[in-house]
């Protein structure tokens, strides 16, 4: 592009025009070099109006060029996560018509076998019931362990236990309570909301592990007196942290029967040989209790000796009265549900080839770490686009979770037995952004655009960071494992004496009655 004279004699411009309308690509920094070079050539006089208006005609056109490139960048990295979507979207249809064959061979097999399941119900129905959860029907429970190796002292048979539901003080031992009943065409729904699960005891508990919050001289003392307690008057099977035993063994040999493990093998297999979970400390305590089972847990006591203690209803220096009523039986439980988390990688073939599972009992954090840049994260629920988070970041909490890190951005409290997910914006830079609750069913996709600006940073109850690169993403659903923690009272009362207590929720001093009065 040069200046030429026209007729007149005014500089004008000549560039080439190809056939469809639009100009030739120029980047924006060779344009503004063209424009540099031009006014060192032709210096601007301050009395010359027509150069002035040339010159900042060619700003212009610099202006324009640059705006142009900046977005066919855009549609380029746009065009690339539009066919990322479109292949994993592919992807996932073929695996599903390749599930709903294998389901129709599974269909044709499991006709053959109906005679044989229907004997095998009637034997469980003479063993249960009709009505009832027994542990053995989700737990094997094999007589002839084969881990004999991994744990040395042949203990006795795992203890078998059933839950029932109960409704403003009637108890009933139904399990298979209907939800939604549609008789004579009217729909109806049972209040699910006002029933406590209840834990009974079918056989006596025979194993318990106790899990101690590290580098403290009273809960040190305190699990000493237990383990010798529990020991001693009733005759239980106690495992710790090897950190813990070797504590124990340096203040007294006498602890040499207290087991415990040595690899993540061995923890494990923990959950098929304990029969209740003990901790001593706060809910950071609980939530390293939850980590070590990455399935099923047992029913988990635990003992205030922590800060706030939102999830230790029990106070240590009752601990005999409780465990004494625990042991027992029957206990209200609150069902603390976990969230399982997935890391899709931008290089993943498919949205099955992922890093995890992690579980997470309070909720899953992901925010811009150390970057200077807003995070920008784009929201999927369901596969139907929810929003695009521009802030500081974003977090994903179950409803025990409520209390911590949502509380703090924001999130509303809600009661833990709730089920769903807390969807709780960080420093949004938005008027209009308020937090969600979503149903517990729902599959949450959060994944960091191609255009954005910086990498973001994916934590896990505080811990296991994981960087996620753009492109790649963070998948959050429901576990199907959730904590099962001992009530004081009951679920709703321990959540209340919660945050009364933690929190000192809606403390005020209460208006003085002898002020103006309604006529």
């Amino acid at each position: 592009m040069a200046p030429s004279k026209n007729s007149t004699g005014e500089p004008s411009v000549s560039c080439s025009q190809p056939e469809n309308g639009f100009l030739n690509s120029i980047s924006p920094l060779s344009s503004e070099k063209a424009v540099q070079e031009l006014l060192q050539q032709s210096p601007v006089q301050s009395t010359d109006d027509h150069l002035i208006e040339f010159s900042d005609a060619m700003r212009t056109v610099a202006k324009a060029l640059r705006r142009a490139a900046e977005g066919k960048a855009s549609a380029q990295a746009e065009a690339a996560e539009w066919k990322r979507k479109y292949e994993l979207e592919r992807a996932r249809n073929l695996h599903l018509e390749h599930k709903e064959q294998s389901s129709k061979e599974a269909n044709s097999i499991g006709e053959r076998t109906e005679n044989l399941s229907s004997q095998s119900n009637e034997q469980s129905e003479q063993c249960c019931g009709m009505n009832g959860i027994c542990s053995h029907e989700v737990l094997r429970d094999d007589e002839s362990c084969s881990d004999s190796k991994v744990f040395p002292n042949k203990f006795t048979r795992k203890a078998s236990f059933k839950l029932s539901w109960w409704c403003n003080g009637d108890e009933s031992d139904q399990h298979k309570h209907d939800i939604v009943s549609f008789e004579r065409g009217n729909i109806t729904t049972a209040e699910r909301s006002s029933k406590q699960i209840a834990l009974k005891w079918e056989s006596q508990p025979q194993t318990v592990i106790i899990l101690t919050k590290p580098n403290s001289i009273s809960v040190r003392i305190l699990c000493a007196e237990m383990v010798r307690w529990l020991r001693e008057q009733k005759r239980l099977n106690i495992y710790v942290e090897p950190r813990v035993r070797a504590e124990l063994l340096t203040e007294s040999s006498y602890f040499n029967f207290v087991r415990t493990w040595k690899d993540e093998s061995e923890i494990m297999l923990l959950h098929t040989k304990v029969d209740l979970v003990v901790t001593l400390g706060g809910d950071g305590t609980v939530l390293w209790a939850a980590s070590m089972f990455k399935g099923p847990v047992p029913p988990v006591v635990p003992f205030s000796l922590g800060s706030l203690g939102f999830m230790t209803p029990f106070q240590s220096e009752h601990y005999q009265d409780y465990l004494d009523l625990i042991l027992k039986g029957p206990i209200n439980i609150t069902l603390r549900h976990r969230l399982q988390c997935h890391v899709i990688r931008e290089a993943a073939k498919n949205e099955y080839e992922t890093e995890g599972p992690m579980l997470v009992l309070n909720e899953v954090t992901i925010d811009r770490g150390i970057s200077s840049y807003l995070t920008n994260l784009e929201c999927y629920c369901d596969n139907s686009f929810v929003t695009s988070v521009q802030g500081d970041g974003l977090i994903l909490s179950t409803t025990s979770g409520s209390t911590a890190y949502s509380l703090a951005a924001g999130g509303s409290m809600v009661h833990p037995q709730v089920p769903g997910i807390l969807f709780t914006p960080i420093c949004p830079h938005s008027l209009s952004f308020r937090p969600l609750i979503l149903p517990e069913h729902v599959t949450l996709r959060v994944q960091v655009p191609f255009n954005s600006r910086s990498h973001a940073w994916a934590s896990f109850d505080g811990k296991d960071r994981k960087r996620l690169a753009p492109g790649d993403a963070l998948v959050c659903s429901m576990a199907p494992w959730p904590v099962p923690t001992a009530c004081q009272v009951d679920s709703t009362s321990d959540f209340l004496n919660s945050i009364h207590d933690g929190l000192h929720w809606n403390l005020r001093k209460i208006q003085s009655f002898d002020g103006p009065r309604e006529a």
